[in-house]
């Protein structure tokens, strides 16, 4: 069996979802959720960069309009953040989108706002 690319570094990211979910449950804002995976990432060193600015190149130039990741994981990993009732193809094409326009192959799609955590893997 292929081992999945950054094995290791998904399950510590999707571990400290589940703790943030096991704890809050749903029903909150997709902002409460993305501090307290904040202060979960802290606590277990997850390095992060939230928020991160995600420029989209056309050719040869880069165009104004950038895509906001809500997090880079480790250095290696988009980490996009939902609190709805039901994941959509739009979802999934958000992250799939992050991935083609920088040089990361792995992205996680979590969303917070099920009774229970759905979180989707994504690679490129």
């Amino acid at each position: 069996m292929k081992q999945f690319l950054y094995k290791s570094d998904t399950f510590k990211i999707i571990g400290a979802c589940m703790e943030v979910h096991k704890t809050l449950g749903h029903g909150f804002a997709e902002q409460v959720y993305q501090e307290a995976i904040i202060y979960e990432f802290n606590y277990r060193d997850i390095s992060y960069l939230k928020e991160a600015p995600i420029k989209i190149t056309y050719k040869d130039v880069t165009l104004d309009k950038m895509y906001i990741a809500d997090f880079i994981c480790l250095g290696n990993i988009i980490l996009e953040l939902k609190a709805v009732n039901q994941l959509s193809s739009s979802h999934f094409s958000q992250v799939l989108n992050y991935l083609k326009a920088t040089d990361k192959k792995v992205g996680l799609l979590i969303n917070f706002g099920a009774e229970s955590l759905e979180y989707k893997r994504i690679v490129l």
